[in-house]
């Protein structure tokens, strides 16, 4: 007979993996660190498999403990859906999610429309902020769940969606044949802007900077004016743009991976049930709709 896990070491499980700390975790699920370790020890003892291992002062999961967290969520969603669905009970109260205003635009249709829809009684409040600001927000635990541009330099989250990142400029004009290069690009900081940049002068091609924005759909105002080159993710190119390849004389860019970023301090139903959401609306945006857009712009 196979050995049953218990959801109390699987909540221990994910507070240990979203705080990388057995001592923070301790306090998030109320009980002592070595009751903690006694936990975790259970659960490997029942799989046979060592779930953590250490990386300095940080509890970090093994390749087995991360398929099994992933399992945990699983599980302890289904064992709260189930218990509210006989009790009758709908979740209730006020979730913040923070999120850039370029992902805003294209995400936030899909994902809202499909979790107000399942449930009506939590209020979303969203934040818009650039991808840095928003990490310190939640180191300040001032929002709930993130929605951020991974970087390796950051490290955080976890990654839902890559996409390529793409050169564009208007399909009506040839400002991407004007030296030194016009380009719309976000602020210093930004990953994109600092990939961008670094391939054109690789290549040896004069530019300057004429538009900066963190917002994609300003950058996007001035491709289509014919004002500039931009760089943009494919699920951004809208009708009127042109993509520009190597055959132009534009370098491949790097691709930009998307990930979800949780608050470690706070683990709850409705936390967990927006970050389901956030999930499955960004596995099953129609990469036809990406296709369309890119049509529409060569036409």
């Amino acid at each position: 007979m196979l050995p049953v896990l218990d959801n109390d070491h699987l909540r221990t499980l994910v507070a240990i993996a979203e705080t990388g700390s057995f001592t923070r975790a301790a306090e998030i699920v109320h009980k002592t660190q070595s009751a903690v370790s006694m936990q975790i020890r259970k659960l490997e003892e029942r799989l046979g498999r060592e779930i953590f291992g250490k990386e300095g002062r940080t509890a970090k999961l093994t390749a087995d403990g991360e398929k099994l967290l992933d399992y945990a969520y699983r599980m302890l969603r289904l064992n709260d859906e189930a218990v509210s669905a006989f009790r009758g009970e709908k979740l209730t109260g006020r979730v913040k999610l923070g999120v850039p205003d370029d992902y805003a635009e294209r995400y936030l249709p899909e994902i809202l429309a499909r979790f107000t829809a399942s449930n009506p009684g939590i209020e979303v409040e969203v934040v818009c902020e650039p991808t840095p600001d928003l990490v310190e927000n939640m180191k300040r635990c001032q929002i709930d769940l993130a929605i951020i541009t991974h970087s390796k330099q950051r490290g955080l989250g976890d990654i839902l969606r890559e996409e390529k990142l793409l050169w564009v400029t208007s399909q009506r004009h040839c400002v991407h044949e004007t030296r030194p290069l016009p380009l719309a690009l976000g602020r210093d900081t930004c990953n994109w802007r600092r990939a961008a940049v670094a391939r054109l002068e690789e290549k040896g091609v004069p530019y300057r900077v004429l538009y900066t924005s963190w917002n994609s759909s300003a950058v996007g105002a001035a491709v289509l004016a014919g004002l500039a080159v931009g760089v943009l993710p494919e699920s951004a190119i809208r009708p009127g743009m042109r993509v520009l390849s190597e055959q132009d004389g534009f370098p491949a860019m790097p691709t930009v991976k998307i990930a979800l970023l949780r608050n470690a301090e706070r683990h709850d139903h409705l936390i967990d049930a927006l970050a389901d959401h956030i999930i499955q609306s960004l596995d099953n945006l129609s990469l036809e709709r990406t296709g369309t857009s890119r049509l529409m712009a060569a036409e």
